[in-house]
């Protein structure tokens, strides 16, 4: 079983720690509804990707609940 050789200084652990910082999210606002999405995801609101109709929400929607019921 490992055990820590070195007590670990205060120093050393925040420069560790360091590189955990959350980064911000590139959010693009999406071309058809206008509303901030992650950069390169579909839109939820309207299924739109870069100008490109890739899914049907509403199809997509009857779907998720379907199977919710479905499973209960």
């Amino acid at each position: 079983m490992g055990l820590p050789g070195h007590h670990r200084t205060s120093s050393h652990k925040r420069r560790r720690a360091s590189h955990f910082a959350l980064t911000k999210l590139n959010l693009i606002p999406c071309a058809n509804c206008k509303i901030k999405i992650p950069y390169n995801m579909v839109c939820k609101f309207c299924g739109f990707l870069k100008d490109i109709k890739k899914i049907d929400v509403k199809q997509f929607k009857k779907e998720k609940t379907s199977t919710k019921t479905k499973t209960k």
